[in-house]
């Protein structure tokens, strides 16, 4: 029996919940290099889908929360911790470095900004290699780990 293609889902704080029984289970990463591991140990020919948040750590959530609402900009200069657009671009060139395919990325992102910057940067590699440019932002079911939102600084 063939192992079907995992799903990745790129959070540091929430958890996706099934919304049918019969859905494909995500593995949750929390960290770029929790993400880097994860496609390297999987493989990216064995990945359908990877959803990804574009904060991942407490002093990017900071910036979101008292920078970018107020400004809708991102300073990536005053963010220590990789973003998701960090793994977006490590995805393309993992890609690239491979000849393998890229698989499908959506973004949850709740920075609009953020998700602007991941989709762009994914659609603008699907456009220039002549693929439809499918890299959207979605809304996946999930709930909140609160021990990790808290030390994140969403508490």
């Amino acid at each position: 029996m063939a192992i079907p293609k995992q799903y990745i889902y790129l959070d540091d704080v929430r958890v996706p919940v099934k919304v049918r029984p019969d859905e494909q289970d995500w593995v949750v990463v929390r960290s770029y290099e929790e993400f880097v591991d994860t496609v390297l140990e999987i493989g990216i020919e064995n990945v359908e889908l990877i959803s990804l948040d574009h904060d991942l750590g407490p002093r990017a959530t900071q910036h979101f929360l008292r920078n970018t609402t107020q400004t809708y900009e991102i300073n990536y200069g005053e963010i220590p911790e990789k973003t998701g657009l960090d793994c977006a671009k490590w995805l393309v060139e993992h890609a690239l470095d491979t000849e393998s395919k890229l698989p499908v990325v959506v973004v949850h992102s709740a920075n609009p900004v953020g998700s602007a910057n991941i989709m762009g940067y994914i659609n603008n590699y699907l456009y220039v290699n002549r693929l439809p440019q499918s890299c959207i932002r979605v809304n996946i079911e999930h709930t909140v780990d609160n021990e990790l939102a808290r030390r994140q600084g969403w508490h």
